[in-house]
């Protein structure tokens, strides 16, 4: 495995308004899980791979991400990009790029833990020469996500939203490996959306490309998901 600097951003700033039911007073990625944040499995998981340092993007009650694991957990240095005002899934990745020195850094959200293999991302990533690889994952039933198409390459093509998605296929499984660079090559505001105004936006102007993975897969976000991860993990 690489040993180089590998630095990982784990978006951990929502609200976690469907878990409010089940964890209350905690950002989701802290809801306990055996005893344990669930932020903690995204980490080990990262720590498999040789990260050596994560960016934590928060917002709401940072303060208990921040007393918790403070500036390392085990062998990963942990820095914090604290967003004063929501500024979208984009504008909170390129936030927190800014502490990053890496040509490429992975991100991830703070909710889910899919297990997928991160060593060949990296080689997808630099034998396409992507600007963006991202991890999808292949389902039954692609109504709840919203599906990712592309070519014979794995280039991807379109984005199709949950509304108008019907049937089997990819969903972007929301780990991306991005070039740290892209935010110095595209004229984005400080406040936007990383799907839409980046992504859905530039799918066709941009190298993006997409590698699958059966990994396993948990989102922690509602009620039922929560449950099964007391008994999965």
């Amino acid at each position: 495995m690489n040993k180089e600097n590998k630095e990982a951003i784990i978006l951990a700033g929502g609200f976690g308004t469907r878990l409010q039911s089940v964890v209350k007073e905690l950002p989701k990625p802290m809801a306990p899980v055996n005893g344990r944040p669930f932020l903690t499995y995204i980490l080990d998981y990262l720590i498999d791979y040789n990260y050596t340092k994560v960016v934590l993007s928060v917002g709401y009650l940072h303060e208990k991400i921040e007393d918790y694991f403070g500036s390392e957990y085990k062998s990963l240095k942990i820095s914090y990009a604290v967003e004063n005002e929501p500024l979208g899934t984009g504008g909170a990745i390129f936030y927190a790029l800014s502490q990053c020195t890496s040509e490429n850094v992975l991100i991830l959200n703070g909710d889910t833990l899919f297990k997928a293999d991160l060593d060949a991302l990296q080689a997808f990533h630099g034998q396409h020469q992507s600007a963006l690889s991202i991890i999808l994952r292949q389902v039954p039933d692609t109504s709840r996500y919203g599906s990712v198409q592309t070519d014979e390459n794995q280039r991807i093509i379109s984005f199709t939203e949950k509304n108008n998605s019907i049937g089997a296929g990819m969903i972007n499984g929301g780990i991306y490996l991005i070039n740290n660079n892209l935010a110095q090559q595209l004229p984005l505001p400080q406040k936007f959306s990383f799907e839409k105004d980046l992504m859905e936006k530039y799918v066709h102007t941009m190298p993006f490309y997409g590698i699958a993975s059966d990994g396993y897969f948990i989102d922690i976000g509602i009620p039922e998901d929560y449950a099964r991860a007391q008994k999965e993990l």
